[in-house]
Formats: C-alpha cells, structure tokens, sequence
C-alpha cells in the first residue's frame, strides 16, 4: 500500500437514493487497493459506517439539517454550491501533504461544481450518474439541443439513438409536460452540460443491460459502466463481510420482517414500497390497499411518510395477511426466498435491486426517470408489468390485482421469472471477475495508481 499513489475522495448528494450507489462504489475501490474518502455533509456523516472507507464531513451550508433547513431547493442548491466548493477544496487540502495526497474526486451528478474544485488541483475528475445512462443521455441532448421538447404535452412517440421508442407515457415526467416542468427540466438539464469534460463518466448500470446505448453514446462522453452498485454478498461475493449499503438515514424494522418473511411460504409474499421519495396520494393509498386485500396473497407493504394515507382499518386488519412497516432493509426483502415479486415505483436503485435479485416487477411509477425505467422492465428486459393509470392518474385496484397476478400464476409469469433469473446471472457476470463492470473499475484503479497525467 506504500507504493500506492490512488486516493480517491466519492462525493455524494445527501439522499439515501445518492448515497448508497456511491458509498458502493467507494467501497468497491477500497477492495480494489485505493485509498477511498466519502465526503458527506454533516447531517448525514452519522448515518454512515463503512469499516474499509473513510467519511469525512463537508458543508452544504445548513449543518443541522440541510434540505429541510433551507428556505428552497434553490437556495440549498446554491449554499451547496459555494460552501461545498469551499469546504471540499479544505479537504482535498488536508490529504495534501499525506501518505496518500488525493488524485481524483467522483462526484453526484447533482454536484457538478466539484469538477472546477478537481481542476483547480490539478486531479482527475469522474462523475457518477445515479439514474441509467438512457436518462441521463435524454437530458444530455436537450442541453445540446439534440433534442426539443414540445411547448404541450407530448403526443408522438420520441425516437433517439440507442433507445426503444418511447411515447409519451414513457417518458421522464419533465419530458412529458415540460411547460408544468420547465424550471426543474432546466436545473437537470445544466447538470449534464459538462459530461465531456469529466475525465470518466461513471454510469451504476452495466454494459448488458444498456448495451445499444452505451454504442450510441460512444466519441459523446467518457462513458463507464461500473454497476450494479450493489453489495458484494448480493452478486459476485468478491468483497467480505459486505452485506448491506452501510448507510440509512432512517430506523430500519429489518427484524420484524425478516422473522415476519421467515414462516411465510416460497414465493407467497407481494413486497411493496416506493422509495424514500415518493409521496403518493390518499386516494391511491387506498386503491394499492385494496388491491393487495384482493390478491389474496401475503404482502410487506414499506409506508414511510405515507402510512397515514392508508385506511385505519387496512392498517388494524393488515396483520392477518400482511405487514406495514416504515422502512425496511430492501436487500434482505428482495432476496428472501419468501418473495414473489416486487411493486415499486421504478426509481433506478431499486429497479437495479429487483434485476440484481432476479424478483419479477409490478412498476408503479410516478415521476422523473421512473416511467422510463418501467418501459426497460416490461419491454426491454422483459422481467415485470407496468400497471396502466385511469385518466384520474390512478392505478386502480382492479389493475393492481391483475397486475399482481400476471407476474406471479398468470400465462407470461413463467416467462417472466425466467427473464428475472436470467437477468441476475448476466449482472452477476458483470460485477464478478473478469466481467465488464469489474473490468472497467480495474481498468480506472490501475490508472489512478500509477499516477498517470495528473499531480498527485
């Protein structure tokens, strides 16, 4: 390790959504040999426990309790920008003179300041892309003006390279209506102004399963696929003792349904959640309450914010049949042999989760990239159903039902557990040795420890 010169500091956007992708990847560079530092913001530093990489806290601006602090987006967006750059600089600064000086930083997409920080030192800078390369190319070629948007809301089918066609539907929510979204689609698009800039544009997805795209964006950015970023003993088992992110910034009911999960039949329960963002509404509470009553099947159902838009008598009766609980360990859930498939909003972690674990897909998506990644799961990769929306913008509870069905006893469910199986193996493949995932990062190591090009 003496010899050694890589020292890579992982910036992360404070979301468990950011986090967990990038604290991953940090410690897939540490069991690789580099030194790895993630650098968070003080709210968050607590939350993390990561034994092979060192946390170290920077300042978005709001130290007690960022977003939440802030008066708006823009403004916690902008303190993030100016104090970051700053207390990053103080960091990179105090390995300067070490064992190990840094040579690179890897930040969130969401943080694009950090490659002027990276190259006023004179250091590699890589971003890493927390939503799919297909996305994050769509908000790329707007910026580039490779693509326009409608003024109103979409009605023909988008065609883009290394892409199915996607009709409107299909799109990421700012796409679909980009006069309601025009302020939110301007911020992201700026995000991806600078992908050609970044010596690596790190992607948590692999070269399978986005392989038309990865061919279309070549000569465009620098583009490396790295993922799934999940841990080790989920996939290829190349890391010890890695079995779980090492970071919630919520309290886990992990043993209630794991001892929950354990006497309940193979393939009997429907597990539900929709992320730590989402915010779905009262009356879709109750048509996702009903049709899990009319699946007649065992249900995990993950609430968080929303449990008391759920009915009270759902709520009283649910333990008959099923579990609600605030949050969960989704790794452990997903991987139970108890499981039998996966209702989720589609946000990209835990479509990669569901892929990763070989467990058929119920999307419910709702906003941002989530109606794109439905469109891969039921089309592209074949491993789930998107449940259609009334004209109310509700899944009902009818379509929930035979949605649930469909993926677990009905004609194509055979088809599609199939794909799910075959999907886990090709990911599998990717992050093991050898693989193109693993491959690619070795390939990133090998050139940060000789130091090639950059100051150290």
């Amino acid at each position: 390790m003496s010899n050694l010169k890589g020292h890579v500091i992982v910036l992360t956007y404070p979301a468990q959504g950011h986090i967990n992708p990038l604290l991953q990847f940090a410690k897939r560079l540490a069991s690789k040999g580099l030194k790895a530092t993630l650098a968070t913001t003080h709210y968050t530093v607590k939350s993390i426990h990561a034994t092979t990489v060192g946390v170290e806290p920077i300042s978005d601006g709001y130290d007690e309790g960022g977003h939440k602090q802030a008066p708006s987006t823009e403004a916690y967006l902008e303190s993030f920008k100016s104090v970051g750059s700053r207390t990053l600089s103080d960091l990179i600064s105090k390995f300067k003179d070490s064992a190990l000086p840094v040579n690179c930083v890897v930040y969130d997409s969401l943080l694009p300041w950090a490659l002027d920080v990276a190259r006023q030192f004179g250091i590699y800078a890589a971003v890493f892309l927390t939503n799919s390369a297909s996305v994050c190319s769509m908000y790329w070629r707007i910026d580039h003006g490779r693509l326009t948007l409608p003024e109103k809301q979409a009605t023909e089918p988008v065609l883009l390279p290394g892409l199915p066609s996607l009709g409107p539907a299909d799109l990421p929510s700012f796409f679909a209506q980009p006069s309601r979204n025009s302020a939110n689609l301007a911020v992201i698009v700026e995000k991806f102004r600078c992908l050609d800039k970044n010596d690596w544009v790190f992607c948590n997805s692999s070269e399978g399963l986005e392989s038309e795209l990865v061919k279309a964006m070549s000569g465009h950015w620098p583009l490396v696929m790295v993922g799934p970023m999940v841990p080790s003993a989920y996939l290829d088992q190349q890391i010890n003792g890695d079995i779980a992110y090492g970071a919630s910034l919520w309290e886990l009911s992990s043993d209630q349904c794991l001892s929950w999960l354990e006497v309940k039949p193979p393939k009997s329960v429907i597990y539900v959640s929709f992320g730590s963002m989402v915010d779905i509404t009262a009356k879709q509470a109750e048509e996702i309450a009903c049709g899990l009553i009319a699946s007649n099947m065992h249900f995990l159902l993950v609430a968080k914010d929303s449990i008391n838009k759920f009915p009270i008598e759902f709520i009283n009766s649910a333990q008959e049949r099923g579990l609600v609980v605030p949050w969960c360990n989704q790794l452990q859930v997903l991987a139970h042999q108890a499981v039998a498939c996966f209702v989720t909003h589609c946000g990209w972690n835990s479509t990669l989760e569901a892929l990763s674990l070989g467990v058929p897909i119920v999307a419910m998506p709702q906003w941002r990239d989530q109606p794109t990644n439905a469109k891969f799961v039921e089309e592209l990769w074949q491993v789930g159903v998107k449940a259609k929306k009334n004209k109310e913008g509700i899944v009902t509870r009818d379509e929930l039902e035979m949605c649930i069905k469909e993926v677990t006893a009905g004609e194509r469910s055979e088809e599609i557990i199939k794909k799910a199986i075959n999907w886990r193996k090709l990911v599998i493949r990717a992050v093991s040795l050898g693989g193109s995932s693993d491959n690619n990062i070795n390939e990133f190591v090998g050139k940060l420890v000789k130091g090639e090009g950059k100051k150290a």
